[in-house]
C-alpha cells in the first residue's frame, strides 16, 4: 500500500512510496516478459481511463496495465466523452461515482482537474497529466528507467533540457529526483523557463555544452509550441537545435556511461537528432516499456493488491 489514496502529484508520494513502486514494478517487468502476461490480481475491480486530452503512450500504457492485472477497464477519450456536449467535470465525476469505479486515471488540459475529481469521488485518482502542472507516473517510470540503466538513483546528476516552462513532465521529475537523492539541473533559454526559476527546486543553467560533462542523464523535453500562446519563444527551430538539441557531438562530450532520455513524442532534428534517438545510449523505448510495469505497480498498490494475497 502507499501512504496516500491518490497520486495527484509527487507531493502525494514519500521516498519510501517511490521505493515501493519501483520495487513492485520490477516484479511486473518480469511478468511482462512471459508468454502469458495476465495476472488475476485486480479481478473484479474497475479502472477508468478518462483522457480528455490527446495521448498515445500514457493512455495505452494504462490500458495495457489494467488488462494485465485483470481489472475491468473503461476508456473515455475527449471525442467520445459527454464533455464535447458541454458536460462539466463535476457532472462527469458524479456519473463515474454512480458507476462505483475503483480507480480513475485522468488526463486534462487544465491544471488541478485531478484534484477536483479527488474531492468529488470516493475512489482513488491518478493524475495522467494535467495542463502544464504535473505528470507523476511519467516521473516514476523515468526513475525506474534510470535505476535500471545506471544501477542507482542517489547522487545522479540529471539535466532536464528544453521547454521547462510548459512541461508537466519537468513539474514531476524535479521533485521526484530530489526525493531519491539525485540532483536535477534544468537547462533552457530564459524564454523557456518560468518567470521564477528559483522556485523549481533545481539548479538552473543556460549553457547545455557547459553542463554536459557532469551529467549522468540528459533528459530532453519536447518544445511544446501548442502551449506557447501562438508565439515562438526563440528565433527559429534551427536556432534552438543549434544550442539545445542533443546530437552525436554533444553525446560524445558526456560521460561514457551517460544516457539520453525523452518522454515523447519526439521532434527529431529539434531537441534530439535521429542518430542519437535511435542509438544504443538512448532509452526512449525503454521508458515506454517501463511505463507498463510502473503503472501496473501503481494500480496494484493503490487498489490493495499488496493485501490481496495475490503475489505479483
Amino acid at each position: 500500500m502507499l501512504s496516500s489514496k491518490h497520486i495527484l502529484g509527487m507531493d502525494d508520494l514519500t521516498s519510501d512510496d517511490i521505493a515501493r513502486v519501483l520495487e513492485t514494478a520490477e516484479s511486473f517487468a518480469e511478468v511482462n516478459q512471459r508468454r502469458i502476461k495476465k495476472l488475476p490480481t485486480l479481478r473484479g475491480l474497475t479502472v477508468v481511463n478518462l483522457f480528455l486530452e490527446p495521448s498515445t503512450r500514457t493512455r495505452t500504457s494504462f490500458e495495457i496495465a489494467a488488462k494485465r492485472l485483470s481489472a475491468d477497464g473503461i476508456n473515455f477519450t475527449a471525442s467520445a466523452s459527454a464533455t464535447v456536449k458541454g458536460e462539466s467535470l463535476r457532472d462527469t465525476a458524479a456519473t463515474l461515482s454512480a458507476m462505483n469505479c475503483d480507480l480513475v486515471i485522468i488526463r486534462h488540459k487544465y491544471a488541478g482537474a485531478p484534484r477536483i475529481l479527488s474531492e468529488m469521488m470516493d475512489c482513488s485518482i491518478v493524475n495522467g497529466g494535467d495542463g502544464i502542472h504535473e505528470h507523476p507516473t511519467q516521473a516514476l517510470l523515468d526513475l525506474y528507467t534510470m535505476k535500471g540503466a545506471l544501477g542507482h538513483l542517489e547522487g545522479l546528476r540529471v539535466g532536464i533540457v528544453g521547454d521547462i516552462a510548459h512541461s508537466r513532465v519537468a513539474g514531476s521529475l524535479v521533485p521526484a529526483l530530489r526525493k531519491v537523492g539525485a540532483t536535477p539541473v534544468v537547462i533552457a533559454p530564459p524564454t523557456l523557463l518560468p518567470s521564477r526559476p528559483d522556485v523549481l527546486g533545481a539548479e538552473v543553467a543556460w549553457d547545455l555544452d557547459e553542463q554536459l560533462p557532469s551529467l549522468d542523464v540528459a533528459y530532453m523535453l519536447r518544445v511544446q509550441m501548442e502551449r506557447s500562446d501562438g508565439g515562438m519563444p526563440f528565433p527559429s527551430l534551427r536556432e534552438y537545435a543549434r544550442f539545445y538539441g542533443m546530437n552525436a557531438r554533444r553525446l560524445a562530450a558526456m560521460k561514457p556511461e551517460a544516457i539520453v532520455m525523452h518522454p515523447g513524442p519526439m521532434n527529431r532534428g529539434v531537441e534530439i537528432s535521429a542518430d542519437v534517438a535511435d542509438g544504443d545510449r538512448s532509452l526512449v523505448l525503454t521508458q515506454v516499456e517501463s511505463g507498463v510495469a510502473v503503472r501496473m505497480a501503481v494500480m496494484y498498490l493503490l487498489l490493495g493488491g499488496a493485501d490481496s494475497g495475490v503475489a505479483a
